[in-house]
């Protein structure tokens, strides 16, 4: 059986479903969660000298990311559920599956990892109510390219 390719159609279908689901304005492909968060904290880094605190219990890529980037961090014994802020308005919200749980204001990621709600294999959104952020972050999810 031929593999059928995937049109920009079908994801921008997901997309918009994905928003709707979370109740949010745009929604933005990724190939993981991970790399959701690293667009976001590349489209709108923390200011110069601001630590992060990451949750010790948390994925290790994002600890991995977060030297990648060369940002400041610190391990914070933090028990979390659902998400967690990595700065005011970048969430990690890899395990986070509630209808209508946008956080207004920010950028949300989400997973589709294959142990998720969702089991895609893989995959990550980024949930935003900035049209111009989306717009960009559309293209820094497409290497810069247009997505077509």
């Amino acid at each position: 059986m031929a593999n059928k390719k995937i049109g920009m159609d079908t994801v921008e279908q997901f997309e918009k479903e994905i928003a709707n689901f979370y109740d949010a304005p745009y929604a933005v492909a990724t190939d993981s969660c991970t790399h959701a968060i690293e667009l976001c904290l590349r489209h709108k880094p923390p200011a110069p000298g601001i630590e992060l605190s990451v949750p010790a219990r948390t994925y290790i890529s994002i600890p991995f990311t977060l030297m990648k980037l060369d940002l400041r961090w610190n391990f914070v014994d933090q028990v979390w559920q659902d998400y967690y802020h990595l700065t005011d308005d970048i969430i990690d919200a890899a395990v986070l599956w509630r209808k209508n749980s946008y956080v207004a204001g920010t950028y949300m990621s989400v997973s589709f990892q294959f142990r998720k709600h969702l089991s895609l294999g893989r995959g990550g959104m980024i949930l935003t109510d900035d049209v111009d952020a989306a717009k960009k972050l559309k293209k820094m999810s497409y290497d810069g390219r247009e997505p077509n």
